[in-house]
């Protein structure tokens, strides 16, 4: 895997030349004092003012204020209809889900997305070391832009989701996204799946994109229809799912099959395993709240919570 191939697969680069088969979407660019923001160690404050007190002193911590891309962030919502889907130039902060209100990367507002990025530590490494994997460590690192991407909020459905592996433009191979679940209509349905995903990348993708072995995620929805979702470099760097990289890349059985990609999927309830996010549910965050540091990041996520209870008793009190 090169750098130009990691560089390749920023969600600005592919987006344009497949918008017609993805999810709707906006992209910001990022400015450095928010990169600067996400990046700070210190306190997790999205919004507000608090003070925490020990015997001795009183702390007091500001939310940092950007007024011009906030506001920016939220016509773009609105424009997506309200609800949308963060992510930055390669990754979206699916192993910090544990922290949002709803346990849902959905998001209505800037906080909401600065809460899931400062906990994620898969944006981290797109702001700090996107070429960590690649083999030309020799060469320099290409300038990056970084860019805040929304995305209209779709409710996608885990078992529609697959990961498909292309070599020399060639689907070679085709997994379940979500394989630590069963789902009986991949089961049911094994055929017409792997076709549909095969004539989308026959007519969509193949030949399309910038490089010849990549990654790409894919949706089918209850229709049939196939949407793309997301284009990964072809590298360890991606997670191989069912399959593992040295399948994909020895040359062997997978590679030399002329007719149709390998398929794989849960086959049963026997073989559902945890979820590989499970380990980012135990946050650094409360480990650091037993010798006094970060505490900021449990009180501004209480105080969210707090809110929340707040207003859902309003609603209830309110006449109808």
């Amino acid at each position: 895997m090169k750098k130009e191939q990691v560089v390749h697969c920023q969600f600005s680069v592919w987006y344009p030349i497949f918008k017609k088969h993805t999810i709707k979407s906006l992209i910001l660019p990022l400015p450095q004092n928010v990169i600067d923001y996400l990046l700070d160690d210190g306190t997790l404050v999205v919004s507000g003012r608090y003070e925490w007190s020990d015997d001795e002193t009183t702390t007091t911590v500001t939310a940092p204020e950007f007024p011009d891309f906030t506001s920016k962030v939220l016509e773009a919502i609105n424009a997506l209809g309200g609800r949308v889907f963060p992510k930055l130039n390669w990754s979206a902060p699916r192993d910090a889900n544990w922290i949002a209100l709803n346990s849902s990367l959905q998001c209505h507002s800037l906080s909401d997305i600065f809460l899931l990025f400062k906990s994620s530590d898969f944006i981290t490494h797109d702001l700090t070391q996107p070429f960590l994997q690649c083999s030309d460590q020799d060469s320099p690192d290409p300038v990056i832009n970084y860019e805040l991407v929304l995305r209209k909020w779709s409710e996608l459905i885990p078992g529609g989701e697959f990961r498909c592996f292309v070599k020399e433009n060639k689907l070679i191979a085709i997994s379940q996204r979500d394989y630590t679940q069963f789902y009986q209509h991949i089961l049911k349905q094994e055929e017409q799946t792997c076709q549909a995903i095969q004539e989308f990348f026959s007519q969509h993708i193949q030949y399309n994109f910038l490089d010849e072995d990549f990654v790409f995620d894919v949706y089918r929805d209850s229709q049939g229809r196939v949407w793309l979702i997301d284009l990964n470099p072809f590298g360890e760097v991606t997670d191989s799912l069912l399959f593992t990289w040295e399948e994909l890349t020895s040359g062997g059985e997978i590679s030399q099959q002329q007719e149709c990609p390998a398929f794989r999927y849960t086959t049963s309830e026997v073989t559902v395993q945890p979820s590989p996010c499970l380990s980012y549910r135990i946050p650094r965050d409360f480990v650091d709240l037993s010798t006094g540091e970060d505490a900021y990041k449990l009180i501004d996520f209480l105080k969210l919570k707090k809110s929340e209870q707040e207003e859902s008793d309003e609603e209830e009190s309110s006449p109808q």
